[in-house]
């Protein structure tokens, strides 16, 4: 296949359980040719550190939850007090999950797609019906921010910064458009599970998957680490920021700070009464389409409320040197 080759990183002596060790470096970070969120391309250095080869998956997941007792945001009614302007008969216990229509849609809409639907969570992921018996090695999904960050707590662990996310997921590529290379698609060889059709009423699943797929079922970046495009977005600990905070004039030569934003300035500012702040996530996700978010490739990132879990999103963990 005609597929970038990068060189792969070892998995050092000592290193955490399911981890891969990502050698530090300097690497250009975004991306000007896509998504203005994406912008301005700078140059960013980070210290080397392990990264989970795959995505947390629900037999993980569920091994944190016995050994802790603990409870996810989706699984605890909302209090009212904190959503002043959300209906009564909205208030319930739930997580946002993808409901396909069965036609073309305003794409400008996503509550043409997207459910609040009571009952859903990560045991549940399609609603109280629905159980993940046989989905032990998918990625845990219907995870809020606090969730994630607990599981990493537990762990030992931490959430990716950004880069760290981003640096690790370009396998050492420089530049490359993919995590594997340049082509979506290298010989009709699928690389991530992701979106074949119109989104969002025609799945062609030529992947293989209409909802996410077991972790490790393509292949693996240049570093070795599994499911870092598609499958399901994943948390990392930045704060979002509308734009890298970087000088594009210093881009190509002076390495920037890699973290960006601030809680304060993560707010919606569509959304003036919602003071919910909102953190950045990576991946892009098996509902990513080319005719929508073509956001499978590294550079790529997105705002999600740290007060949101959807069936789509779920987080891996990193562990830096001192930490482990």
């Amino acid at each position: 296949m005609n597929i970038a080759q990068a060189p792969v990183a070892n998995v050092t002596e000592g290193s955490p359980p399911n981890a891969i060790f990502i050698p530090g470096g300097t690497f250009r970070m975004g991306s000007d040719r896509h998504y203005p969120e994406e912008a301005p391309s700078h140059m960013v250095s980070v210290d080397g550190f392990w990264i989970d080869r795959t995505p947390v998956t629900n037999r993980e997941f569920k091994a944190f939850v016995r050994a802790t007792g603990h409870v996810t945001f989706a699984e605890v009614a909302p209090d009212p007090k904190d959503y002043p302007d959300a209906l009564p008969h909205m208030i319930y216990a739930g997580s946002l999950t993808f409901m396909p229509p069965d036609h073309p849609v305003d794409l400008r809409d996503y509550r043409h797609w997207w459910t609040l639907l009571k009952g859903a969570n990560w045991r549940h992921p399609y609603g109280r019906k629905s159980n993940i018996k046989s989905l032990d090695d998918h990625p845990v999904v219907h995870v809020a921010y606090s969730d994630a960050l607990a599981y990493a707590r537990w762990a030992g662990k931490d959430l990716p910064t950004e880069a760290e996310w981003e640096f690790a997921a370009r396998g050492g590529l420089e530049e490359a458009e993919y995590a594997w290379g340049d082509e979506l698609v290298p010989e009709g060889v699928h690389q991530a599970n992701i979106w074949q059709g119109h989104f969002p009423f025609e799945n062609r699943r030529e992947d293989g998957y209409e909802r996410t797929s077991p972790v490790m079922t393509y292949p693996p970046n240049g570093y070795g680490v599994f499911d870092m495009i598609g499958n399901v977005w994943e948390w990392t600990s930045d704060w979002w920021a509308p734009k890298h905070q970087a000088d594009a004039k210093k881009a190509c030569c002076i390495p920037q700070n890699p973290r960006g934003g601030s809680e304060h300035d993560s707010h919606d500012p569509s959304l003036p009464q919602s003071r919910i702040p909102r953190k950045v996530i990576k991946g892009g996700s098996h509902l990513c389409a080319p005719n929508y978010c073509r956001r499978y490739r590294p550079a790529a990132r997105h705002a999600e409320p740290i007060d949101t879990s959807t069936s789509h999103l779920g987080f891996r963990c990193v562990t830096r040197p001192g930490r482990e």
